[in-house]
């Protein structure tokens, strides 16, 4: 961030928190109030509204806006993987359909907690459309942005501003004041916000954990967490996904001594599969391939990119030595080796995979290799986990995953972790994101046993409900923006929607089953060119019901044709009427419903 910008972050504060707050003398590196004489001025019945775009029931697409009357914030944009039920689509953003709605609103800055992809996925797809707002963020997710929107050469310069937890950073604006404070997760510069306005204060978590003994970070800054609340916190936003994990959260210490017992076991190769993000694992594994005398390879470009980016910004130590090129992998003994590689979800295209299928040109799973599952399977990976399992062990390979022994710690906080953190803030009113409905129902009911909340203080919104926070207190509306599924297949963004989708659903479920005709205006005669049959029935074993279609094809277009008046024939509406009694015909034969695609030629 060049000199000027930075500048601009530290200058004194406005004092612009509610009024039930007291005036106190304070360091202008922490917020501090509005006098009450200016905030009786200053307070009106304008609500701010918090209102979640994605993250609430769902993991992924996290993007939530606080906005006060036309000024706007916005907090994470995020992406969310595909469902099985959806072929084709790559991923899925948020909608902005609202601010296409609303030209006048302003949106002030985009504030992002983490570098993960359900947080800032959708940057590069979103910020053309939003006229390319100022990005507030940490250093190594600043660099992480800009390597992804480097991808996308058609894109303007994006506008992004440091901010860094540990100097108290906060930043000004008229109706807002962000104030910033470290958090631990799964990658380094995590942070959560406290949103200070004139109707309260929200306090956003974030993706957290709370770990007393991280590898190479520091733990979550609790007295800033605690000063900050101090203020008073209106409504808690904060990460529900460990809600039914029991205990605090395992420490980044524990799992480094799980995998030093690994490395003293394994007399041959160690593959660690785990996700290109997750820089404080891999700066783990690189610590003890140096202990242990073993040369790194790493495999998948992600990952070769996150690790460029977090050793350029010095987030992570590894020596010039360490890292080698797979080209290099036979100079070496098994037992001198390490590669890191993505793809531990077995995904189609990721490293672990392509090592697997032989498509990897330096790497082929050996006898005796070790591979290190270092994650948990995220839900719907199941199968595709166990079938990944299933091959290393047939060409050789010994497993270990986090079952077995604890070498995964989620980047979330279990329940322990959950109540410290209601207990150092105190919220009036709560509201969980990041998880299912029934997450977020377990986290409210934590909720109230901890602090004595009643049911209505605890916020259980969809997306695109609008919660309202007017003079301190918090209404759950009956109001609803737009925030449908946007989805990104290829290209196209967009493009997808619930007609093409079914459509791709149809054809991959039954098929299709293509009719190719020719009709003479003049004699009426009609012939039946083609029948081609995709993912429906093998032509060549289905003879009978490929004649006896033809036969009904004819039955039903000489049938139209003679209802036909001053001989014009309405090839749309004999297409129609072929879709529905083919595919009735199709059905009585078969009892699967192809998709019909009748081409009807006149001449």
């Amino acid at each position: 961030m060049d000199d000027k910008k930075e500048t601009s972050l530290k200058k004194p504060v406005r004092k612009i928190v509610p009024r039930r707050y007291d005036n106190r003398k304070q360091s202008n590196k922490s917020p501090i109030s509005i006098n009450k004489a200016k905030d009786k001025i200053n307070i009106d019945n304008n609500p701010v509204k918090i209102m979640f775009l994605g993250g609430l029931g769902e993991f992924g697409r996290n993007m939530f806006v606080a906005q006060y009357k036309d000024e706007c914030l916005i907090f994470d944009m995020g992406l969310r993987f595909p469902e099985e039920n959806m072929p084709g689509v790559d991923f899925i953003i948020p909608s902005i359909e609202y601010f296409a709605n609303n030209k006048n609103l302003k949106i002030l800055g985009v504030f992002i907690s983490h570098a993960h992809l359900d947080h800032i996925g959708a940057v590069p797809y979103l910020m053309s459309k939003l006229n390319y707002p100022p990005i507030y963020t940490g250093l190594l997710t600043k660099e992480i942005i800009l390597k992804r929107q480097s991808e996308f050469p058609n894109m303007k310069k994006l506008d992004i501003r440091v901010i860094d937890a540990e100097k108290n950073n906060h930043i000004e604006f008229k109706n807002f004041l962000i104030s910033v404070f470290h958090v631990n997760h799964t990658v380094p510069d995590s942070v959560g916000f406290l949103i200070q306005t004139k109707q309260g204060n929200v306090m956003f978590t974030g993706d957290y954990k709370i770990d007393f003994n991280p590898v190479m970070d520091k733990p979550a800054d609790l007295t800033r967490i605690v000063k900050l609340a101090s203020m008073g916190v209106d409504l808690l936003i904060s990460d529900s996904t460990g809600i039914e994990k029991e205990g605090h959260s395992i420490s980044e210490q524990e799992i480094f001594q799980n995998l030093e017992v690994i490395f003293m076991r394994s007399k041959g190769r160690i593959i660690l599969a785990t996700f290109a993000s997750l820089i404080s694992r891999l700066q783990q594994a690189i610590m003890l391939a140096e202990k242990f005398n073993r040369k790194v390879i790493i495999n998948g470009y992600s990952m070769k990119t996150n690790l460029a980016i977090a050793n350029k910004l010095k987030y992570i130590k590894v020596s010039s030595k360490t890292i080698i090129d797979a080209k290099e992998i036979n100079k070496y003994k098994p037992e001198e080796l390490l590669i890191l590689t993505t793809g531990a979800q077995g995904e189609d295209n990721a490293g672990l995979m392509r090592i697997i299928n032989k498509e990897n040109v330096n790497i082929r799973i050996q006898s005796g290799d070790t591979v290190v599952f270092s994650s948990s399977v995220i839900p719907g990976n199941e199968m595709a986990v166990q079938c990944l399992k299933d091959s290393l062990t047939k060409q050789g390979a010994n497993i270990y995953h986090y079952k077995m022994l604890d070498i995964h710690a989620s980047g979330h906080a279990q329940k322990e972790d959950m109540k410290l953190m209601l207990n150092l803030v105190r919220p009036k009113h709560v509201m969980p994101f990041h998880g299912f409905y029934y997450m977020q129902k377990l986290f409210n009911d934590l909720a109230q046993d901890v602090l004595g909340l009643r049911k209505e203080d605890c916020i259980l919104a969809s997306n695109g409900q609008v919660v309202e926070l007017v003079k301190n207190k918090i209404l759950l509306t009956s109001k609803f923006i737009p925030a449908n599924y946007v989805m990104v297949d290829g290209l196209g963004v967009g493009d997808v929607g619930e007609i093409v989708l079914r459509d791709r659903q149809a054809l991959s479920k039954d098929g299709m089953f293509i009719i190719n005709i020719i009709i003479d205006r003049k004699s009426k005669d009609v012939k039946v060119l083609e029948i081609i049959s995709r993912g429906f029935v093998f032509m060549k074993d289905s003879n009978m019901l490929i004649k006896e279609t033809k036969e009904k094809v004819n039955k039903i277009i000489l049938k139209t044709i003679k209802k036909t008046v001053n001989d014009n024939v309405n090839e749309s509406y004999i297409r129609n009427i072929l879709r529905d009694e083919i595919g009735l015909f199709l059905f009585q034969k078969t009892e699967r419903r192809p998709m019909i695609i009748p081409i009807v030629l006149e001449i």
